[in-house]
């Protein structure tokens, strides 16, 4: 393709994947990435074995992979800008090709690996830099092409760029393991549309013991998410829903009588693996204030 071409793909492409990846969870399958459809066909947007996927008929590298458990040590430099290590042996092979995405300023897709065979789409990101000595490339989301150096911000660059990984990496990431391990379901009612589920936080984000962590977090609606925050609703330690009793006292329309007043001690649906349910220690704290509130 000729690069203006090229370019206009990959937006269409990117647009097509965002449409995609907001009606579930946020993540994809490998077996998804494998076969995206997209136009009359289908796209693979993952090598089959290769961190660095290269297809024949583009110019440069369409996605790249960075995983925690990975051979390579794809270290954060500043906020939203990696370091991302060439693949060993020449420094041609499959690094010519993200050499061309920096030459030619062609956006990529980062595939964040968050659990086997499962990965979150960051897009687009752009390869700012490249250093041969030391063997790697420089990779930023794009929303910090604007700044003067995103890999050296000034303090109030710095500010900026926390807030947009905090919008385009961590809460996604967040959201993704969450309802994942809640197979895309309200932890107390199991209402089954993605679209309206949250990742809802135990310790909040803000807090000191705030981690983005599975066990920081319940897949729960829309309007449990906020009864929730507000102390409306409280989860104890042994997973079982309480109803402020001002609210148990009160009449009101169905919404209130069904989606509430009748989730009063019931158990919350939890994660298969074990080691994805709630923190019942993050759970005693919160439903300590809940306590105090009700």
């Amino acid at each position: 393709m000729e690069t203006v071409v090229e370019r206009e793909f990959r937006r269409a492409l990117m647009d097509a994947l965002r449409e995609h990846t907001s009606r579930g969870d946020g993540t994809m399958t490998r077996a998804e990435l494998t076969a995206f459809p997209h136009g009359d066909t289908t796209w693979r947007l993952i090598d089959q074995s290769r961190g660095i996927w290269n297809p024949r008929s583009l110019a440069a590298t369409l996605s790249i992979v960075s995983s925690p458990t990975g051979p390579y040590a794809d270290q954060e430099l500043a906020p939203g800008v990696w370091r991302y290590d060439y693949r060993a042996g020449s420094v041609e092979g499959d690094n010519t090709k993200l050499r061309r995405a920096h030459q030619l300023d062609l956006p990529v897709i980062l595939l964040r690996k968050i659990r086997t065979g499962v990965y979150l789409p960051v897009f687009p990101v752009s390869v700012i830099a490249e250093d041969t000595t030391r063997r790697n490339f420089t990779i930023a989301l794009s929303d910090l092409d604007l700044l003067r150096d995103p890999a050296h911000p000034t303090s109030a660059e710095r500010r900026y760029a926390e807030r947009v990984v905090q919008q385009r990496l961590h809460q996604p990431m967040f959201r993704g393991i969450v309802l994942r391990a809640y197979r895309s379901r309200c932890a107390v009612c199991a209402l089954k549309h993605p679209e309206l589920l949250d990742a809802a936080h135990i310790d909040g984000d803000r807090a000191a013991l705030g981690e983005a962590v599975v066990t920081n977090g319940m897949s729960l609606c829309k309007i449990h998410h906020t009864a929730y925050d507000k102390n409306f609703m409280g989860i104890s330690p042994d997973y079982t829903v309480g109803i402020n009793t001002a609210l148990l006292a009160e009449v009101d329309g169905p919404m209130l009588k069904h989606g509430l007043q009748e989730m009063h001690g019931l158990t919350i649906g939890l994660p298969e693996r074990p080691k994805d349910r709630p923190d019942r220690d993050r759970l005693a704290r919160r439903f300590a204030e809940f306590t105090a509130a009700s």
